[in-house]
């Protein structure tokens, strides 16, 4: 009589988990990486994502098989979806900050009680000091099967707060992110005159990620800046706002300037892609939004970035880009100067940015071989399971070529 073959395992159920919904771009972008990376290694996998705003998801993410809202919706409903997946990816972004960590962390934490796997792909940590936000930060991430973070300052931070066990830091999954035209058409309808030098710059809200930032100085400190390389380049300034709050911050700046009719500042909605697309447009940038300088990077611009957070001051070190520390309007005088300096030696400085590029591009494909390993261990598990109780369990699973798995922690 002939060996029965066990059946094959049905395809994973994937959640994925975070501040997705059209609120911001940097965040969109990194949802549209995440799913392709599950599409490529898991093509039948049935992907859902849980974020806060399931309409627009569904609009513009068509790698997603099913989007749920997890904000103000029934309890039991969201639980019964958690509970029924194989695996939860966690991110990536920023979504572990105070008043916010706890309530993603939440959600980790039931699937977990469920049996279910927990992934955090390229997450970014900080400010962390509210004892609520610590403690599930500690308690829930050292849970994880493996943890991932996005950048040095986030594993700092969540080593400070005491999760146990390896933190692996590779780079911001938004690196992989392919590039959609902008075409001369819609430059147009934005006024933005064609045949000119053009500059890009990127403004942010204050808001929980930027706390300290002041905003008239802000404001001024930036006008002076978009009034220097109006003069200096003879350019355009075009401000891309990434988040909705960004565009009333681009009218201040734009009403301090000398010469606020060289600028522009975007009016049309337009996915990753396509700002992406745009900065082929473009000269030189000058940006607040990690995102913003992260797609500049990729379109090998000289990029001046103006931190004001960890995340931004750690991607400016990773690119090898001039960034001074912090943005206040004493540091006006600096601030020009390496402006001066970045735009003569970019011609010199231009191969070593690819190069680095090139660099963060494979830790960020690096996040993606770990959660594969993860979902290759799922159907391992599926296909070998245990015939009693009894059984030796299956073996760690997770591990990559350098760093050891988080697997039963």
């Amino acid at each position: 009589m002939p060996t029965q073959r066990p059946p094959a395992p049905p395809d994973p159920r994937i959640g994925v988990l975070g501040s997705y919904g059209g609120l911001n771009t940097g965040d969109e972008a990194i949802l549209t990486c995440v799913l392709s990376c599950l599409r490529a290694h898991r093509p039948q996998a049935r992907l859902i994502v849980l974020g806060r705003d399931a309409e627009h998801t569904r609009a513009h993410q068509p790698l997603a098989d099913e989007v749920l809202d997890w904000e103000g919706v029934s309890r039991r409903p969201l639980l019964d979806t958690l509970s029924n997946l194989d695996l939860l990816v966690l991110g990536g972004g920023g979504v572990l900050y105070d008043g916010e960590a706890r309530r993603y962390l939440r959600l980790v934490e039931a699937a977990q009680a469920a049996g279910v796997r927990t992934f955090a792909y390229a997450v970014g940590a900080g400010p962390l000091r509210e004892a609520d936000d610590r403690e599930a930060a500690r308690k829930v991430l050292s849970a994880v099967d493996e943890l991932v973070v996005r950048d040095e300052e986030s594993r700092l931070v969540l080593e400070e707060v005491g999760v146990e066990g390896h933190i692996t830091v590779t780079a911001d999954p938004a690196l992989l992110l392919p590039p959609e035209p902008f075409t001369a058409q819609m430059m147009a309808r934005e006024g933005v005159p064609p045949a000119t030098r053009l500059v890009g710059m990127s403004v942010r809200e204050p808001g929980r990620a930027a706390e300290h930032l002041d905003e008239g100085d802000y404001h001024e400190l930036i006008a002076g800046v978009a009034d220097f390389l109006v003069r200096r380049l003879d350019a355009h300034v075009v401000f891309v706002p990434m988040e909705r709050q960004d565009v009333r911050h681009a009218h201040a700046v734009l009403s301090r300037m000398a010469v606020p009719d060289r600028g522009r500042i975007l009016n049309g909605t337009y996915s990753p892609g396509q700002i992406l697309g745009l900065m082929r447009h473009l000269d030189l940038v000058v940006g607040m939004r990690l995102h913003f300088l992260i797609f500049a990077a990729l379109s090998g611009l000289p990029v001046l970035p103006l931190p004001y957070a960890g995340k931004v001051f750690d991607f400016a070190r990773r690119l090898g880009a001039p960034a001074l520390v912090g943005v206040a309007r004493e540091q006006s005088g600096l601030l020009l100067a390496e402006l001066d300096r970045l735009w003569d030696e970019f011609p010199q400085r231009r191969p070593e940015l690819i190069a680095r590029v090139r660099g963060l591009q494979d830790l960020a494909r690096e996040t993606g071989v770990r959660c594969g390993h993860l979902l290759d261990s799922l159907h391992s598990r599926t296909e070998e399971a245990p015939e009693t109780e009894d059984a030796e369990s299956p073996p760690a699973v997770g591990e990559s070529r350098e760093v050891p798995s988080r697997t039963g922690m």
